[in-house]
């Protein structure tokens, strides 16, 4: 079972709600249990969103500062101790005051995941959470974010290096007037290059580029197809799906017919 409390007061941009459901339900599946806590002002503001997704709302005693905060997490520690098959617990809010909750959470072995706006989450609190989803309005309109120009590790920019020099090297024209028999020769020497750089790619080499697959999140697959262009591990006529499909105990496609996600099975 999968509960998600949000803390309205924090987390009340209507986008940001609606980008989080549908984050959430894709990667973790079907939310049992929909609350949101806040001012009446707050779940005003949500009430639209808040009756699309089917969220019970519950207005916060304005009695002062952290109310909204402590409702909410006493209603998630009941939940967490009268609910035998709660799986996961999703907090929406990007407050640190929730850290000693989502601590006990964790002890009772429960996974609780963090929904922030972006902007909005508590650094320090991060680490806390087993995983974190920032969502909202950003230059591309996701609700998850994957950097387009990683900072290659050593040995991935030597493995780089290495099929750009092999790539450069299965161009070389041969000398005028052309034999037949050694172009026959270079085209022989540029295929064996390029299959030994096809083979040479392994599963670190592909996490070292893409860091944000090390996360187990879902991520655009176009995205890191960019990032793999761009380290020269991945040609532009090859196809994406089965570069991934080699490695199934590794990495995870979805959806299975037209594939335009990818993630790493931790």
């Amino acid at each position: 079972m999968i509960a998600f409390l949000i803390d309205a007061d924090n987390f009340k941009a209507p986008r940001g709600v609606d980008d989080a459901f549908q984050t959430i339900e894709r990667s973790e599946g079907a939310i049992s249990i929909r609350r949101a806590y806040g001012s009446a002002e707050s779940l005003r503001s949500l009430a639209e969103t808040l009756r699309k997704w089917a969220v019970q709302p519950y207005v916060n005693m304005n009695l002062g500062k952290n109310t909204t905060d402590l409702s909410l997490a006493v209603d998630a520690m009941a939940i967490a101790l009268t609910t035998l098959n709660l799986r996961v617990l999703v907090i929406g809010s990007g407050d640190a005051d929730f850290v000693p909750l989502v601590v006990r959470l964790r002890e009772r072995g429960i996974k609780v995941v963090c929904v922030a706006e972006r902007g909005k989450m508590a650094q320090d609190a991060a680490p806390a959470y087993d995983q974190v989803l920032y969502v909202g309005e950003d230059k591309d309109d996701r609700p998850t974010t994957l950097d387009t120009k990683p900072a290659l590790t050593p040995r991935v920019r030597a493995t780089a290096k290495g099929v750009a020099a092999k790539s450069q090297a299965a161009k070389v024209t041969p000398p005028k007037p052309p034999v037949p028999k050694q172009s026959g020769a270079i085209a022989a020497a540029a295929k064996k290059s390029v299959s030994a750089a096809k083979e040479a790619l392994t599963v670190e080499i592909i996490l070292a580029a893409v860091p944000n697959l090390q996360t187990g999140q879902w991520q655009p697959l176009g995205e890191v197809v960019k990032v793999l262009h761009a380290a020269k591990l991945l040609s532009r006529s090859a196809t994406s799906t089965k570069l991934f499909k080699r490695f199934p105990e590794a990495f995870e496609l979805a959806p299975t017919d037209k594939p335009n996600q990818v993630r790493f099975c931790q």
